[in-house]
């Protein structure tokens, strides 16, 4: 079975995000192995330099590449990344499968973004959308995609 890890900066604070991502969590579980991993965000001050920015990001993505498995392949959630629609999401996850991959991780940064070492070590550098979401509701965003490309690809009617 496919093993996927949502690797997030920050906590979700509210009950309403928590219940969203309990919901696809449940959705998932005939489709794979799901694993959400919070890790710290780092304390800036109210106006941060770009060295504090840049200290920051790198702190957070060790924080974040600590937690995926070896031979997983990353996905790096970042508005400069490559969009996709949902079918070809789908396609791309189930190729990894078909030559040999057994984990996809997700990660999305905090509202600073991601650093460049996550980025440089991710296979697919993906964008939701060239607007701006918060974070919290990018990672029901993500549940949803995957839950979706995995719909698609057992030939389900989630999918119209």
């Amino acid at each position: 079975m496919l093993s996927v890890t949502l690797a997030c900066v920050g906590k979700l604070k509210e009950d309403y995000w928590r219940a969203a991502c309990a919901e696809y969590a449940k959705r998932l579980s005939p489709f794979c192995k799901l694993r959400i991993v919070e890790v710290d965000e780092e304390r800036l001050p109210d106006n941060p330099s770009d060295a504090q920015i840049t200290a920051a990001l790198e702190t957070e993505g060790h924080r974040l590449l600590s937690q995926i498995p070896a031979g997983a392949s990353l996905i790096a959630l970042c508005i400069e990344g490559k969009g996709m629609t949902s079918p070809a999401l789908s396609e791309q996850m189930m190729r990894w499968t078909v030559e040999g991959v057994s984990h996809i991780a997700f990660v999305i940064g905090s509202s600073c973004g991601l650093s460049q070492l996550v980025k440089q070590s991710a296979r697919l550098q993906l964008s939701m959308s060239a607007m701006t979401f918060p974070h919290q509701l990018a990672r029901v965003m993500v549940l949803e995609q995957v839950y979706r490309a995995m719909q698609i690809a057992a030939g389900g009617k989630y999918h119209k």
